[in-house]
C-alpha cells in the first residue's frame, strides 16, 4: 500500500513556517476524497477548509434544470473553502471530487482564528484567492469563445498540473458535465487527441501521453492560469520541500 500523504504533500501547508504549523498542525484531519464526492453543496453551511495533497476537485455551478459546468479546479497547490475566510457561511457552487485521492481538512473556527492573527496565513491565502479568481475569469472567456477541442486541452493540462502522475480516471460523460458540453462533443474532441497521440483513452482511463503537444493544441487561456499560479508557488517561500518531504518535522494528527 502506498504511505499515506504528509499536511506538507499541499504547497500551502508546507510553505507555513514553523509556529503556524504548530498551531494547526494537530487539528489537521487526514479524510480520503472518493471520486464523484461532494464536499461542499450549494446554499449548505460549509464546516471545514479542504487541503488537498493527491486529490483534485472542481467547483461547479448548478442550473435549475440540473445542468452544471466546472468554474475552477483545485488541488495540492492550495485549498477549498476560501469562503469561510471571507466571512461567508455557505457557496452558491458545489464541490466535486474529480480525482480521487486524500485532503487535511482544518475545522472552519480554527481557520478563522489563524486568518485573524493578521499574519502568514492571511497573506498565502490572499495571495491564492487572486490565482482562484484568475482562473474562474479565465474559464468564462474560455467557455465563451473557444472550441471544446481547446477547452478539454485546458481542463486536463490543469488537471495535471495538480497531481503526481500524468493519468485520470473519468469517464467522457464525466468531463462533458465538467465543460458543460454534449457528451458528443467530449468523445470527438477526445478522439482527436488520441489520434494525434496526445492522449490515450480506454475504460475511463486518460493518459496524457506528450504534454507539450497538449500544451500547443490548447488555447490561451491555460498559459494564464498557469503563469498566475506560478507567481504564487514562486512566493512561497519553502516551495522546494514539496519535493523532499522527509526533511521536514512531520507534527501527529488526527486521521479518520
Amino acid at each position: 500500500m502506498a504511505p499515506k500523504p504528509t499536511p506538507q504533500h499541499n504547497h500551502l501547508l508546507a510553505a507555513l513556517t514553523p509556529d503556524v504549523q504548530l498551531r494547526l498542525f494537530p487539528y489537521l484531519e487526514l479524510v480520503p476524497l472518493p471520486l464523484r464526492g461532494v464536499l461542499y453543496e450549494s446554499g449548505r453551511p460549509m464546516r471545514h477548509v479542504y487541503f488537498p495533497t493527491d486529490s483534485v476537485i472542481s467547483l461547479q455551478y448548478v442550473m435549475e434544470n440540473g445542468a452544471s459546468t466546472a468554474i475552477l479546479v483545485v488541488g495540492n497547490e492550495g485549498l477549498l473553502g476560501i469562503t469561510l475566510f471571507m466571512g461567508g457561511e455557505s457557496t452558491p457552487s458545489r464541490s466535486l471530487v474529480q480525482s480521487a485521492g486524500y485532503a487535511y481538512r482544518l475545522p472552519r473556527h480554527r481557520v478563522r482564528e489563524e486568518f485573524n492573527r493578521h499574519g502568514q496565513l492571511l497573506m498565502l491565502m490572499l495571495r491564492y484567492t487572486q490565482a482562484l479568481i484568475t482562473q474562474v475569469a479565465q474559464t468564462a472567456v474560455c467557455n465563451r469563445h473557444h472550441t471544446i477541442d481547446q477547452q478539454l486541452c485546458r481542463w486536463l493540462l490543469l488537471s495535471m498540473d495538480r497531481l503526481s502522475h500524468n493519468h485520470l480516471t473519468m469517464t467522457q460523460e464525466f468531463i462533458s458535465h465538467m465543460l458543460g458540453v454534449r457528451r458528443e462533443g467530449v468523445t470527438q474532441a477526445a478522439l482527436k487527441l488520441q489520434q494525434q497521440g496526445v492522449i490515450s483513452y480506454a475504460r475511463g482511463l486518460i493518459k496524457v501521453l506528450d504534454r507539450p503537444k497538449l500544451e500547443k493544441l490548447s488555447c490561451e487561456c491555460y498559459s494564464v492560469v498557469k503563469k498566475e499560479t506560478d507567481v504564487l508557488l514562486d512566493y512561497i517561500p519553502q516551495r522546494a520541500v514539496i519535493t523532499n518531504t522527509d526533511s521536514i518535522p512531520v507534527v501527529k494528527i488526527r486521521t479518520a
